[in-house]
């Protein structure tokens, strides 16, 4: 994949920095907005996994620092939700500008309202995707409820919000009245999914129950079981990147998969961070990473279990033919691999020859009519397999630079 940080201005002309995830395979045909939640910036868990597991499906994503958080400019006592909708309002007509107007927005709590309204003004939106939002802009109150007695009476107050000191001024109060119809549904005319953890103890269940009866069809909420209110465990942010991924695809425009444009059988294309590997081979697209231990993401199979499961797929195909041209009765094939040595330890050590030495291990359990004597006979033609064959014999492997992309 690729990341690009970027800077754009919003309409006070503040200059708001991002960072643009991208395939890295071929232009995305769609581009989605994330929106991050109250006090927080485009670095925290669930903008930061979210973003990267939907580049990995091909979605370009734009994940932003709000006027006054992280490294955006401006200074957040002077902020309020409307201008957090601006400056969504803001990101979209940066990504027309420059890429291709967004067809995705997603909103993490506040910032999920703030995604509901602003989605109402950004024509080319097709689906707006709410984690864990409120249903009504009074709950943002209770951030600070103990203090509204005194912004009232000083015009502000500092208050604690997630461990961190805020100034929060009166006019942000007075905005947040304002606008307690933005969530207001009726005229929102997009698809909708509703995430929400019913574990959630900052933002009730309640509130998804209350946005998804508002809203009109199309509509989907899905569970965010045990996750909590940031979905600040890896694991419930890419849970949550996949199923917006999948639910999506049914309303939006996907291009048909880029064909290879090479003389070669297989390309895999890496940008300059992290370890996530877009691959195409043949018609196919899928991606390589490494785990988290190794510094990767692990949103694929490393290179060793992608060679692992070459030998076991072949394995399997290999047997399959084998006992239908026989016409044995073979109902199913199910073929275990493993590497005996960590990818990450062989590459620090690849020069050295010893790094060479690998050992698979192959378990093969068969279901069919099968008697002990062609169960043997298969168990021979496991070996027969083209990938045990190369594997076994060694390789060739010769190397040239393809040229300069610039």
């Amino acid at each position: 994949m690729e990341t690009v940080k970027v800077k754009f201005k919003n309409s006070d002309s503040h200059e708001l920095s991002g960072v643009l995830e991208l395939p890295g395979i071929q232009p995305p045909e769609n581009f989605v907005i994330f929106a991050h939640c109250f006090t927080c910036n485009k670095n925290f868990h669930a903008p930061k996994n979210i973003s990267e597991t939907l580049a990995s499906r091909g979605f370009g994503v734009l994940r932003f620092d709000f006027t006054g958080l992280g490294e955006s400019e401006g200074e957040f006592p002077d902020t309020n939700f409307s201008a957090n909708v601006e400056d969504l309002i803001a990101a979209a007509n940066f990504l027309e500008s420059e890429y291709k107007a967004p067809s995705i927005i997603i909103g993490h709590s506040l910032g999920g309202a703030a995604a509901l309204f602003a989605a109402q003004k950004i024509p080319s939106l097709k689906c707006v995707v709410t984690i864990n939002a409120p249903s009504h802009l009074e709950h943002v109150k209770k951030h600070f409820s103990s203090s509204l007695e005194e912004i009232k009476n000083q015009g502000y107050a500092e208050v604690k919000i997630g461990g961190r000191t805020f100034r929060i001024k009166e006019q942000f109060v007075t905005d947040l009245d304002r606008n307690q119809n933005a969530l207001a549904l009726k005229d929102l005319k997009k698809a909708l999914l509703i995430l929400h953890s019913p574990q959630d103890k900052i933002v009730s269940i309640k509130h998804a129950e209350e946005l998804y009866t508002e809203a009109w069809h199309p509509k989907s909420f899905v569970s965010l079981q045990d996750a909590d209110h940031l979905l600040s465990k890896a694991n419930d942010a890419r849970y949550a990147g996949k199923l917006i991924a999948a639910w999506a695809s049914k309303y939006i425009e996907e291009s048909e998969a880029r064909e290879l444009e090479t003389d070669h059988e297989v390309m895999a294309n890496l940008g300059n961070e992290g370890y996530t590997t877009q691959i195409l081979a043949g018609n196919h697209h899928f991606v390589a990473d490494e785990p988290k231990s190794a510094g990767g993401s692990d949103l694929g199979p490393n290179p060793y279990e992608l060679l692992s499961s070459a030998l076991a797929a072949c394995t399997s195909m290999t047997l399959q033919m084998y006992a239908r041209r026989k016409k044995w009765v073979l109902d199913n094939v199910e073929t275990h691999v493993s590497h005996s040595k960590k990818h990450p330890v062989d590459c620090e050590n690849c020069e050295k020859d010893s790094a060479k030495i690998d050992h698979f291990e192959r378990e093969i359990l068969i279901h069919g009519e099968l008697d002990n004597k062609q169960k043997n006979r298969l168990l021979e033609i496991a070996d027969k397999c083209p990938v045990h064959k190369s594997l076994e014999a060694g390789a060739q492997i010769s190397t040239k630079l393809k040229g300069s992309a610039g």
